[in-house]
């Protein structure tokens, strides 16, 4: 974590954070601390623009939904702050470490403290989910023996509501939630404090999806996970989200509480979150918080 009294008074200041001016309310055990830290970000291909000067930050203990329409490089984004791609330009500290330095074991620190569920769980489809979800393991910590990579596994599987007999499947011989759970269970194998999850509903029928919210904010509470979390379904967004970040304009547009995005003056807003389906959204939240 990054001492504020420690750092260097020569160095040149740093940006300041964007969201002072709004901080969220609210339990959940959530913290003004920044677990993410993006600043003046900027990503090209070729001669397309997909981030320019972009600014971000994730607080400790919450879910932040990411949402933009196609082209904003919400993928983009999160493929930055986990290394797997070099921006153009741009600073990202996860955890206080900097995610662009050189150094290997900074590198593989951020790697251990990161889990991700990519879109429709990204499993090897040659391994069964028990194997996917050692494959964590076996990368960071080659010292467990088999029989405890085994049970470590078992226990990611069950924490993901799958039964102990999908241990042995392949992904092929799994639903579409389930194989999304199993990509989950891999996600958690190393008790990472940071998940990422991208469009985690998607294709997934609506009681599924409901299904899948519900594990992911049982999940974050129980476990006190900050979670990365880019979707398009709006009943994800207003029932766990606990703020949403706007990409638009090769930018972070808004990071609020939605009530606060809603009444954003913005094009792309007005169209998302004031249509008919963001209305059914709304109802649904409060069905969900009565339900509480």
């Amino acid at each position: 974590m990054i001492d504020e009294s420690g750092l260097d008074p020569t160095a040149a200041p740093r940006r300041p954070d964007p969201d002072t001016a709004a901080a969220p309310t609210g339990t959940r055990g959530r913290s003004r601390e920044p677990i993410i830290r993006v600043r003046g970000l900027v990503n090209r291909f070729g001669d397309q623009v997909v981030h320019e000067d972009l600014d971000l930050d994730v607080h400790r203990g919450e879910i932040l939904g990411v949402v933009g329409g196609s082209g904003t490089g919400k993928s983009v984004l999160m493929r930055s702050i986990l290394g797997l791609r070099t921006p153009q330009a741009g600073e990202i500290e996860v955890l206080g470490i900097d995610a662009r330095s050189d150094d290997i074991e900074s590198r593989r620190c951020i790697e251990r403290s990161t889990g991700v569920l990519f879109q429709d769980g990204a499993l090897f489809s040659s391994l069964t989910v028990g194997e996917n979800v050692q494959v964590p393991l076996r990368e960071h910590h080659r010292e467990l023996a088999d029989s405890l990579r085994y049970e470590l596994a078992l226990l990611k599987v069950k924490l993901a509501g799958l039964p102990a007999d999908a241990l042995d499947k392949l992904p092929s011989q799994l639903s579409g939630g389930m194989r999304k759970r199993a990509g989950l269970a891999r996600a958690l194998a190393l008790d990472p404090p940071l998940l990422f999850l991208d469009e985690p509903t998607a294709g997934l029928d609506p009681i599924g999806a409901a299904a899948f919210d519900r594990l992911i904010r049982t999940l974050q509470q129980a476990l006190g996970l900050t979670v990365f979390l880019i979707t398009h379904d709006l009943d994800t967004l207003y029932a766990i989200c606990d703020r949403v970040a706007v990409l638009a304009d090769r930018r972070v547009v808004a990071n609020a509480p939605i009530a606060e995005i809603e009444a954003l003056d913005h094009p792309w807003v007005r169209e998302y979150f004031h249509g008919p389906r963001a209305r059914a959204a709304q109802v649904a939240k409060a069905s969900w918080d009565d339900g509480q």
